[in-house]
């Protein structure tokens, strides 16, 4: 076990935490706060995503953290049903999944806070992070869940209930399965 390792993470290995370095820090650290964030270039714009030391695009290495907005739309998914590796042999079924950040940048991720015959392809996503709830001294994991959507936000409109504008074929996901109203395709 190496210096500061936490006792939980040296007993039963996890395949599910990061291993940051001293690049990786600045977005660790932000995950920890509860920020995502993204690398952008200057010499071309483009932003990127995974942290990078030079741009993907352009090659250059004129490349600054940024912080994203954490809204994301989903680009696809698949519904994990086994899994030897702890922890994700406790979690099965989960959703791992790519999405689309509103920076540009797409993001391997997993998909909580909703049962999976209600994704859609474009459906509206938020960054939520998981991991140092779980454990003391681990690094947060940006992953999504569906947008709530309140108030004027709802497709049914201010003041009526958030199924009010669902109608099959209307752009609107199967709500209830996440217990909040989301864009659909």
């Amino acid at each position: 076990m190496s210096p500061g390792t936490p006792p939980d993470r040296a007993a039963v290995p996890r395949f599910d935490l990061p291993e940051p370095d001293a690049f990786t820090r600045p977005y660790w650290d932000a995950a920890g706060e509860g920020r995502l964030l993204i690398r952008r270039c200057a010499a071309c714009g483009r932003a990127h995503h995974y942290p990078r030391e030079f741009c993907p695009y352009c090659w250059s290495e004129d490349v600054e953290w940024e912080p994203a907005s954490g809204d994301a739309t989903l680009y696809t998914w698949s519904v994990v049903h086994r899994n030897d590796l702890p922890p994700f042999g406790s979690r099965v079924p989960y959703v791992a999944a790519v999405v689309d950040l509103a920076e540009g940048p797409r993001m391997m991720t997993e998909v909580v806070e909703c049962e999976p015959a209600a994704l859609r392809v474009g459906m509206g996503l938020t960054v939520t992070f998981r991991g140092a709830e779980e454990v003391e001294g681990v690094e947060a994991v940006p992953v999504f869940r569906p947008l709530r959507l309140t108030g004027s936000e709802t497709p049914g409109g201010a003041g009526k209930s958030p199924g009010a504008g669902f109608r099959p074929g209307n752009g609107l996901s199967a709500f209830a399965a996440c217990g909040r109203v989301a864009p659909g395709p």
